[in-house]
């Protein structure tokens, strides 16, 4: 069983950062695609940044502020998330494709962007 453990969200302030970390207990040399998407309630998940081995991706709402990183020899993706906005808010998931076909999700971690 593959797992996906998110960590270092939280609360912060308008104009705060914060640093998401995912770890997969299993090597995703063989993703092909690494991301982290959003959702609020009532309101589909969306995709915030993907990254495979040779580019990365945003969404337009958080280009310029967010960027997104993999390091295969550690099993994870991090997304480090500046100059925050209260639109921010929402439940941070990471989401791993595999070639084989796998697609697995993290629990999810909350980012709560308030004053």
């Amino acid at each position: 069983q593959v797992q996906l453990v998110e960590s270092g969200g939280g609360l912060v302030q308008p104009g705060g950062s914060l640093r998401l970390s995912c770890v997969v207990s299993r090597s995703i040399s063989s993703t092909s695609v690494m991301g982290w998407y959003r959702q609020t309630p009532g309101n589909q998940r969306e995709l915030v940044a993907s990254v495979t081995s040779g580019s990365s991706n945003y969404a337009d709402s958080v280009k310029g502020r967010f960027t997104i990183s993999r390091d295969n020899g550690k099993d994870a993706v991090y997304l480090q998330m500046n100059s925050l906005k209260p639109e921010d808010t929402a439940v941070y998931y990471c989401n791993a494709r595999y070639w084989d076909g796998r697609n697995l999700w993290g629990e999810g971690t909350q980012v709560t962007v308030s004053s």
